[in-house]
């Protein structure tokens, strides 16, 4: 029997949890036709989100296309504006012969041609001359528009971690501007932006004197509440036959802190090693089967701390808040006052601590729970 719990993908239909009122506000965003920026940490299903929220608008209107980019493994503005098109054309256009009309059509200036690869069922790729893309990057940004007026429909671009556009070049300012500058004057195409890095898509969005200041709703997704977990992973257990208590699931959703990723992992783990009746040694030993399984990324997070970075979260796990007291600075070994907006910042690059005004928690609790054993912690 399949297990009926499911993590490390974008979560769809049965496994998809709750985030009804988030999935409103974003279809409303979409219809209104209101840029969204939507910021998370990692793994906390914005991908999910947006994917769910999507395919429920398309059902009821057939009038929508939606277009995925994900900009994880994109390394500069050129790939940039390929990887754009690429998805745009793919989208809207149901046939290869489609495809390189609507290239011709709107991207001429840029020679456009279309290769198959040699691996059978290898996707399509579209080509474009490299010297001309920087050089006509108007007619690539505007493609949705030009598309979505010829054909009557309105297009919904979904561009995941978004973020990384800092790093596309030294003048990524620049760029922004350029893309605020087109997609700002679109009126048949959506943007829905979203990223992990909360530190960088706050200052992207929500910095006066950034180029996408003020661009769309800006909305961040919290965690999935204990009363929705609740009656989602009973049912889940039920369906398939099995008994899991109301306690048990709680304390599943506790020791997880309520991450989408990690409740689902947790909870699948605990399905598969129960028979019948969930029990609590159940529960510990699909935590520690859950610890070993991601041992060697947790290894590797932590081995890329500093001694400092060390004995600031030493003090966070042991709840301390007042990090810039000489007692704490002493006792955890800090060093200096001075050291702790750094640490903090640098743990936030590292996506290892989230920071929301002055509370701070670890990004990822299976690894807070990996790093209290290595030093024997408790909260």
């Amino acid at each position: 029997m399949k297990a009926p719990f499911n993590f490390g993908k974008v979560i769809e239909g049965a496994y998809f949890t709750n985030r009804t009122k988030e999935m409103k506000r974003l279809e409303q965003n979409f219809i209104n036709q209101t840029n969204t920026v939507l910021i998370s940490p990692r793994r906390w299903g914005k991908s999910s989100l947006v994917k769910n929220t999507a395919d429920k608008l398309i059902r009821k209107n057939k009038k929508y296309k939606v277009v995925y980019i994900d900009l994880f493994n994109v390394l500069n503005e050129d790939e940039f504006y390929k990887e754009f098109a690429y998805q745009v054309i793919k989208a809207t256009s149901n046939k290869i012969e489609e495809w390189l009309h609507t290239a011709r059509q709107y991207l001429s200036k840029l020679k456009p041609s279309v290769s198959f690869g040699d691996v059978p069922g290898a996707e399509v790729e579209l080509l474009m001359q490299l010297p001309e893309i920087k050089k006509n990057y108007k007619d690539i940004l505007n493609l949705p528009e030009a598309i979505a007026k010829e054909k009557g429909i309105t297009i919904l671009i979904c561009i995941d971690e978004f973020q990384n556009i800092e790093r596309f070049t030294k003048e990524h300012v620049a760029l922004q501007k350029k893309l605020r500058a087109q997609w700002q004057l679109q009126q048949q195409v959506v943007y829905c932006l979203y990223g992990s890095k909360r530190h960088m898509m706050m200052h992207l969005f929500e910095s006066a004197s950034m180029p996408f200041f003020k661009f769309g709703d800006v909305f961040y997704l919290e965690k999935i509440q204990m009363e929705h977990w609740l009656p989602f992973i009973e049912k889940q257990f039920v369906e398939t036959k099995k008994i899991i208590t109301a306690p048990q699931s709680e304390r599943i959703v506790d020791l997880m802190n309520r991450h989408p990723y990690y409740v689902q992992q947790l909870c699948q783990l605990v399905w598969l090693n129960t028979d019948k009746k969930v029990t609590d040694a159940i529960i510990a030993d699909s935590l520690t089967d859950l610890i070993e399984r991601n041992n060697s990324l947790f290894q590797r997070d932590f081995e890329s701390l500093s001694e400092t970075q060390i004995n600031f979260l030493k003090a966070l796990t042991c709840g301390e808040t007042s990090f810039s007291s000489q007692k704490v600075l002493h006792q955890y070994g800090i060093g200096t006052s001075a050291n702790i907006t750094r640490v903090i910042s640098a743990l936030e690059n590292k996506e290892i601590i989230n920071k929301t005004g002055k509370s701070m928690e670890f990004a990822d609790p299976a690894f807070e729970i990996y790093f209290k054993s290595l030093y024997k912690l408790s909260s």
